[in-house]
């Protein structure tokens, strides 16, 4: 498969997506953070000083999927028409789950926009919760699944 980042000098370049057709287009992603149980029972009962952990979360990851063409060169802005920051807490190991999903209607797709989303609400978590707790981990981020555009549906778990 050829990568279509390089113009024919072999230097980056933004990809023409001018030509291609608009479609509903959706991608989930997920990240994890996993902390100390005393660590997740404060962001249950809200005793994290700075405020609701989860709140907070939810408002940077849906900016940060509104804002993912300023933050990686080779993206499109878009017009997101849904972006939704869902959190699962995990009693073991302790960790809150997140998982973000975004869609538009548009000519490129949004899988960027999702997995940045979930990324910046783990790091928000952790940054509401660093007092608490620093040695938080981040990790277990991915694409679920993405659907619409030319190169059709896909899910976590099969080939590109």
């Amino acid at each position: 498969m050829a990568l279509t980042h390089f113009n024919d000098s072999g230097r980056a370049k933004m990809v023409d997506v001018g030509g291609k057709s608009a479609t509903e287009r959706v991608a989930r992603a997920r990240a994890r953070i996993t902390m100390h149980t005393d660590t997740l029972a404060l962001i249950q009962t809200g005793g994290i000083q700075k405020g609701d952990v989860l709140a907070v979360a939810q408002i940077a990851g849906i900016q940060a999927a509104k804002r993912t063409w300023e933050l990686i060169p080779m993206c499109h802005p878009i017009a997101l028409t849904e972006v939704d920051i869902a959190f699962t807490l995990q009693e073991s190991p302790p960790a809150v789950d997140i998982e973000a999903t975004v869609r538009c209607v548009g000519v490129t797709g949004v899988e960027m926009e999702a997995l940045t989303a979930a990324t910046v609400a783990a790091l928000t978590i952790y940054d509401m919760c660093k007092a608490a707790q620093k040695d938080m981990e981040i990790g277990e981020i991915w694409l679920l699944q993405k659907t619409g555009g030319k190169s059709g549906d896909w899910q976590r778990g099969e080939s590109p």
